[in-house]
């Protein structure tokens, strides 16, 4: 097999061969069709996460042909298409696994950083955390649902049901997806991007949104809800500023700069400040469903797996309208 290997964060992903994994019980091996690059996979390679395995193998947006099925595997079949998100494993007896909160497993195992992942041409998975993708024709297409879509869903269901003005702050891959799942929905999109951003701004409106301005900007009206996926802490106090008596700020990411202090009264009237930690396999059931009614289309850069660095460094400075995806 061929992967795109981290070898020590902070420096390039290096091309190697490794001898075909070999799935164990419970386990399936995949011939990865596609991959899509998130920003998670930066902050791993970045090291802005504690260290996980060392090397490993990025990506956990994973669209691939079951190729050998391990030991005791029966719901999933040879030749299947099958989704492999960022939650690889959890323990299942924790207080958190027990109580349905298996995003906050005590021992989990994730995807493309404490187990290998799919920048790779063969990835082997845990097939009771791996979803089938019956429906879903574009392997390209489908990968960035497996984790922009999955978070962003997860992250809107915190905003609440009642809320039908939401900002999205950072408007990436997890935005495009939300943006159309919301205007399905009858919700009104409020678009923030890096300021200046009018690439951006313009594929927020044609995606739907109301409005898109710079995050520096006030929406022009409240919102119920805001939604933060970029990982700058100085956008909450902001966020906080342009929601509701009563709304809420949910941060998406798995990981933010410093948040700076702010007044209470940013705070006050009820407002609500909530994280959101990783997802459960009942999202991913859940919120596939969803894009397959809602027709959920993503906008896709490809590039060839060779070229992981040149599609990390176009997620870093921005130059990315929707998702990159790589392609064994």
């Amino acid at each position: 097999m061929r992967a795109m290997e981290l070898q020590r964060p902070g420096t390039p992903l290096q091309l190697v061969e490794r001898p075909d994994p070999i799935p164990g019980t419970g386990e399936i091996r995949l011939r990865v069709e596609a991959c899509a690059v998130c920003r998670t996979d930066l902050h791993v390679v970045d090291g802005d996460l504690p260290p996980g395995r060392m090397p490993v193998i990025p990506g956990h947006e994973i669209v691939g042909i079951v190729d050998m099925l391990g030991s005791g595997v029966t719901h999933l079949a040879l030749g299947e298409r099958v989704g492999v998100p960022w939650l690889g494993h959890t323990c299942g007896c924790c207080s958190y696994c027990r109580s349905g909160q298996e995003n906050l497993c005590d021992r989990p195992a994730f995807t493309g950083y404490t187990r290998d992942g799919g920048f790779a041409s063969h990835v082997v998975a845990d097939a009771a955390y791996s979803f089938g993708l019956g429906g879903f024709a574009d392997p390209v297409a489908t990968a960035p649902l497996l984790c922009a879509g999955l978070i962003g869903w997860r992250t809107l269901k915190a905003a609440g049901p009642e809320a039908t003005t939401i900002g999205i702050y950072g408007f990436g891959a997890a935005a495009h997806i939300l943006t159309q799942l919301c205007r399905w929905r009858g919700r009104r999109v409020f678009a923030f991007t890096r300021p200046g951003d009018a690439a951006a701004q313009i594929f927020a409106r044609q995606l739907g949104a109301v409005w898109a301005a710079g995050s520096d900007e006030r929406p022009p009206e409240r919102l119920d809800a805001a939604l933060i996926f970029a990982p700058v802490g100085d956008l909450v106090p902001l966020a906080l500023a342009a929601v509701r008596k009563g709304g809420t700020v949910v941060c998406g990411g798995i990981h933010m700069t410093d948040i700076p202090s702010f007044p209470y009264r940013l705070l006050w009237e009820e407002r609500r400040l909530v994280s959101i930690a990783n997802l459960t396999r009942a999202d991913a059931v859940e919120f596939l469903e969803i894009a397959r009614q809602a027709d959920i289309r993503t906008q896709t850069t490809v590039y060839p797996l060779e070229e992981a660095n040149a599609a990390i460094a176009d997620l870093r400075h921005g130059r990315i309208q929707g998702a990159a995806v790589l392609v064994p």
